[in-house]
């Protein structure tokens, strides 16, 4: 699967251009169509920057709410992908500030399936998704987008620039310092 990301960086059925200039100009059926074409894409982004199945929904839809009251702003409808991804990316950081915020506090799924073996008295180390998982979750959100986008969904050097709307070698350094600072989490968690 990351072969064929990485042939053909749209996650997804390509949107027809027509789809993107009528959503552009108010149509509402146009811009649905797009929303199913690209919605697990987006929730993918937003799950991987989050963490947390719930924010992940709660900013996909911020995001297709975003992206329909800004559509018409859109300079360049042939980067249309690049500038929906950078709007999930900002919705996935709005998620976070308000995740603060927020007083209900969440029980992992990842700690509920681990409790029976605790309860049993056989105490397995941690699997290597979980260290990975908590590892990505004490990233800032810049540095775990910047991975999402590049490593999960595929994207090129260069097309990573342009979701974040950075020159290039600004987004070659800022992921390089996202992968150095991913791998000191890895490192401390294999170690607790």
């Amino acid at each position: 699967m990351v072969e064929r990301a990485r042939r053909d960086p749209r996650i997804g059925p390509a949107i027809d251009r027509s789809l993107i200039d009528r959503a552009r100009n108010g149509d509402l059926d146009a811009f649905e169509s797009i929303v199913r074409a690209r919605m697990d894409a987006v929730y993918r982004i937003t799950a991987a920057i989050l963490g947390d199945e719930a924010d992940a929904r709660d900013a996909s839809q911020e995001t297709f709410v975003a992206a329909w009251r800004q559509i018409r702003r859109l300079r360049d409808p042939d980067r249309f992908e690049a500038w929906l991804q950078r709007v999930a990316v900002n919705a996935a950081r709005q998620t976070l500030r308000s995740r603060g915020r927020r007083r209900v506090r969440e029980i992992p799924s990842s700690l509920i399936a681990a409790v029976p073996d605790r309860v049993a008295g056989t105490q397995a180390g941690p699997s290597d998704a979980a260290i990975l998982d908590a590892a990505l979750a004490r990233l800032p959100v810049d540095q775990r987008a910047i991975l999402v986008i590049h490593h999960l969904e595929g994207r090129p050097l260069a097309e990573l620039a342009a979701i974040l709307d950075v020159p290039i070698g600004t987004a070659k350094s800022r992921l390089f310092a996202a992968r150095r600072a991913l791998a000191a989490e890895i490192q401390a968690e294999e170690s607790r």
